[in-house]
């Protein structure tokens, strides 16, 4: 028998306290992500780990002629989603190496706070890459290992949380958005308080990448994909 995925463990234990625990951090991060969404009406967007759906249920709000998906492979932080959305976001159950949709299915993909999980951050992108239509954008919000007290504590997690993976960099993130095949790419670094240095990533899909784009684009290019 299979060992149970650690974030979907973690994160179904943490799904009915999720919002009140990080109330601050959430609020600052998303925030910060939606000073660089610009999402117009009829534009469709994917949330890729969208959580509780803190950020769908703002969008929904400030965004309301937009399509709204989320991805998320906790099903208790989903069923939390589904009671804040209802029916304003189509939800589905899914991890980031592997999106459950069709290609160039969206304009825009987001993610916020949950690069660090993701055991394969390169296969998350290409993904990402992959649901995007030709000139599609991506705009991805994490923690910034360039900050001492992010260092340390990705250090520490790393010891004793198996669902954490990696704490990424300015650099470390351009290089893979690069690889991935993006476009256009900017890093914007910035503290939410004394401990929390965060850092959003924006880029865009130029035509000639998206059609490289396929079945066997992660083949091709080396990148493991699970």
């Amino acid at each position: 028998m299979m060992s149970p995925d650690p974030v979907v463990k973690q994160y179904n234990k943490l799904a009915e306290r999720y919002d009140s625990r990080w109330s601050f951090y959430l609020q600052a991060s998303l925030g910060e992500t939606q000073k660089r969404l610009d999402v117009q009406t009829g534009e469709s967007l994917l949330d890729v780990g969208c959580g509780s759906g803190l950020l769908l249920e703002s969008l929904s709000q400030t965004s309301p002629g937009a399509d709204l998906y989320g991805v998320e492979p906790s099903l208790a932080m989903l069923a939390a989603a589904r009671r804040k959305l209802g029916d304003k976001a189509i939800l589905k159950q899914g991890q980031a190496e592997k999106l459950p949709f069709p290609d160039q299915s969206f304009d825009i993909v987001v993610s916020t706070s949950a690069l660090h999980l993701f055991q394969y951050p390169l296969a998350a992108l290409v993904e990402m890459k992959r649901v995007l239509r030709p000139g599609g954008r991506v705009v991805i919000t994490d923690w910034c290992g360039d900050y001492l007290t992010c260092r340390l504590y990705d250090r520490w997690l790393r010891l004793v949380d198996s669902a954490h993976h990696k704490t990424l960099g300015r650099g470390a993130i351009h290089r893979l958005l690069h690889e991935a095949g993006f476009t256009g790419i900017r890093v914007d670094r910035y503290r939410i308080n004394w401990f929390w240095g965060l850092m959003t990533a924006t880029a865009v899909l130029s035509r000639e990448e998206q059609n490289e784009a396929g079945p066997d684009y992660t083949r091709k290019r080396g990148i493991r994909a699970m």
